[in-house]
């Protein structure tokens, strides 16, 4: 299969090699499967700090996001430097680019590629560009609440929802640089007008990404093209 792995910058870690290592070899075991595999890889918290101190400074949304991109990138040489020569050895800055790589049979790791597009639509838009068989979203939490269950008590889980249903969910987030959702409003719309079958879970373990994506079995929620009753 083609599989794309969207790695949230707070549960890649930067300051624990320990779980990049682990991630690494997730997709080392994927690609040895032969899978052909690539990851995006979000800020995490020293982006919001580094986005945040540029705001304070009089720094516009646009640079903030070039800012955020930076940062990406930085995470995701991270775990280039986990996978070794398994990987291309440098973050891709374009979709051709990264499915360049796929075919010389890498694992690709890239971060932002433009502002106002965040890694959550980095990688839907790279899994519909290689036709991806499926999207993982390795989040903080494990799957999609009716609310933010970090700030709402009663949010509750859903299993599995369509596109359309998961838009309706997030159209009240805030989209500017730096805010945080499972999956934001954009990659949502790419994957209700792509049709990819996405799952969103828990990355904080990387062996769920690899069990998700090996057996089918995860507790996380499904992403589907039909519709779903919530």
């Amino acid at each position: 299969m083609n599989i794309v792995v969207s790695i949230g910058g707070s549960v890649l870690s930067p300051d624990d090699p320990t779980r990049i290592a682990k991630h690494a070899d997730v997709l080392t075991s994927l690609a040895e499967s032969g899978h052909q595999v690539a990851a995006v890889v979000g800020g995490g918290s020293p982006a919001r700090t580094y986005i945040e101190t540029a705001r304070e400074l009089g720094a516009n949304e646009m640079k903030l996001d070039e800012i955020g991109i930076a940062a990406t990138r930085l995470n995701a040489r991270l775990l280039i430097a986990a996978l070794g020569d398994k990987a291309v050895q440098t973050p891709p800055t374009s979709y051709e680019e990264a499915s360049s790589g796929l075919q010389r049979g890498k694992i690709v790791v890239m971060g932002g590629v433009v502002p106002a597009q965040t890694t959550d639509a980095v990688g839907a838009a790279l899994a519909e560009y290689i036709n991806a068989d499926l999207l993982v979203y390795a989040t903080s939490v494990d799957g999609v609440y009716t609310a933010d269950p970090r700030e709402t008590e009663d949010a509750e889980y859903i299993s599995k929802l369509s596109a359309s249903e998961l838009i309706d969910i997030i159209v009240d987030i805030e989209m500017n640089a730096g805010a945080g959702a499972p999956v934001d409003l954009l990659a949502a719309k790419i994957l209700q007008r792509s049709g990819l079958r996405a799952i969103v879970l828990d990355g904080t373990d990387p062996a769920n990404i690899e069990r998700a994506v090996q057996s089918g079995e995860h507790t996380g929620t499904e992403i589907t093209s039909g519709s779903t009753d919530v």
